[in-house]
């Protein structure tokens, strides 16, 4: 007797599509995570490094200021958080960030000779030190010539007695905007100004060409635009 399978040729091909049909699926959800893995791992830097935040929340003294990064002078100084000292300098009179230093050649360093066009600061923690306007009040009196320039323009100049820590220096104040500092005399080399002002747990110290004196009140506004512009949110 002739037997004939009971399995038809549709119920065989209907039985392989109901194995192939989970590897399909496995396969699908295997390189999909495969997918995903690498994609999570994959480095995000590229060749030329990840660029640096345009400005940098530094805390000096416990005072906090904005800081933007390209007018960090030390690069050891470019990084957020608590820090002792840190060193900036701005172009004068726009106060911008200063741009690259240029690089300069023994066959290019007198042509690099420039003017000074940048005001320079740095912050520092006081640790309760005497504050610049007790120094101003109580200190430099002491040392001063006991003759006073008239007011020019509203600028008084003071000299410092020859046989005083300040002998070669000279002392202006004013009133409106407030303004005092200590520059040294013209001679070799040009002079300079410095300028102080105490911030909460922080010494700011302005430096500047004394030629900017002329035009007083621009450096004196200069000082005081940059103070408000690095003040970090009063906590």
């Amino acid at each position: 007797m002739t037997v004939f399978s009971a399995v038809s040729p549709r119920s065989g091909r209907t039985h392989a599509r109901a194995h192939i049909v989970p590897i399909v699926l496995g396969s699908t959800a295997a390189l999909g995570a495969v997918a995903l893995v690498a994609y999570l791992l994959w480095p995000t830097w590229g060749s030329g490094g990840a660029n640096a935040p345009d400005r940098l929340p530094v805390s000096v003294g416990g005072t906090l200021f904005n800081v933007p990064t390209t007018a960090i002078r030390m690069k050891i100084q470019r990084h957020s958080g608590p820090q002792e000292r840190i060193d900036l300098d701005f172009l004068y009179p726009s106060l911008e960030p200063p741009g690259a230093p240029k690089h300069v050649t023994a066959d290019t360093v007198e042509e690099a000779m420039q003017p000074i066009d940048r005001i320079f600061l740095s912050i520092a923690a006081h640790h309760d030190a005497l504050a610049p306007g007790q120094r101003v009040s109580t200190i430099y009196p002491r040392y001063l010539d006991g003759a006073a320039t008239m007011p020019e323009d509203g600028l008084t100049m003071r000299m410092f007695r020859s046989d005083t820590p300040y002998g070669s220096e000279d002392f202006y104040s004013a009133a409106n905007p407030a303004l005092t500092a200590r520059c040294t005399r013209d001679g070799a080399t040009p002079g300079m100004c410095l300028s102080e002002r105490r911030l909460g747990g922080a010494d700011l110290t302005f430096r500047f060409p004394r030629s900017w004196l002329s035009q007083w009140r621009d450096a004196a506004e200069a000082m005081d635009r940059l103070t408000a512009q690095l003040r970090g949110p009063k906590g």
